[in-house]
């Protein structure tokens, strides 16, 4: 993986499954490997320009995140991965990478779930598929979430303020959707038999990186590797450092560099 922040251009599309018009941005040539966005919605970051050098990067925006276009259909997280597996299906990718942060994270279990022939190697960053055993910080305003969201907050710019309808109407998505799991995503766990890696960041304020143990010991093919200095969105705060990570994986999947340890702290 190159060590160079080179920015490719992401070009928008959109294909069409389950009755959704799905926006997508897209960049780069290679083995193919979709990203799910967290609940902030689709914001690429440096991470994604410099993966779409090696591969061909696809960025699907969740039904529901777009302005205008509430998602009034999907009633489950299991019920949405399904919908974004005929979205990449729909894209013609009968075997892909697939890759997750937090909220994201919890909808790429779920997809990989619905198909798991079709993933090649599954990447879960922060994912939000277990609760933090204590619950989240209070957080009331966008300026407390941005301080939790990453180690070093001063280094990034804050996101855009959202519209108060586009906002109600993710919010609603996200509370009818629990994206949590119960049983029976405890269950699919010890059954999901694909090349899995799961990512947290040493300084995660958000969701306990200690929770990346849990998912070693319940999925039969998973990886735990700590990122260091970086908080709940790893691939933005250091984008050179996960690369280089997620590259070494995604290529080598069994033969990974951590594959015979429970956990790695990674530089």
């Amino acid at each position: 993986m190159t060590e160079t922040l080179e920015r490719t251009e992401f070009a928008e599309h959109r294909v069409d499954t389950d009755g959704f018009s799905i926006r997508y941005m897209e960049a780069g040539t290679g083995p193919p490997l979709v990203w799910l966005h967290h609940a902030g919605g689709p914001r690429l970051s440096g991470a994604h320009h410099l993966l779409a050098n090696t591969f061909r990067v696809i960025a699907f925006e969740v039904p529901g995140y777009g302005a205008g276009s509430p998602n009034e259909r999907s009633t489950s997280m299991a019920e949405l991965g399904a919908t974004m597996m005929g979205a990449a299906k729909a894209l013609g990718l009968e075997r892909f990478n697939l890759w997750g942060t937090s909220f994201g994270g919890a909808l790429a279990f779920w997809t990989a779930c619905a198909s798991p022939d079709s993933i090649e190697a599954l990447v879960l960053e922060s994912p939000g598929l277990l609760p933090p055993p204590d619950g989240f910080p209070p957080i009331s305003t966008p300026e407390e979430l941005h301080r939790y969201t990453f180690a070093h907050p001063e280094r990034h710019a804050m996101a855009p303020p959202l519209d108060p309808e586009l906002r109600n109407q993710r919010r609603a998505l996200l509370e009818r959707l629990e994206p949590f799991g119960g049983e029976e995503a405890e269950r699919r766990m010890a059954e999901l038999d694909v090349p899995t890696l799961v990512i947290f960041g040493t300084r995660d304020r958000l969701t306990p990186p200690e929770l990346g143990r849990v998912y070693r010991e319940r999925m039969p093919r998973c990886q735990f590797v700590l990122l260091y200095d970086v908080g709940h969105d790893a691939a933005a705060e250091r984008p050179e450092a996960f690369v280089s990570l997620v590259g070494d994986f995604l290529v080598r999947r069994e033969a990974f560099i951590v594959a015979d340890r429970s956990s790695l702290l990674h530089p």
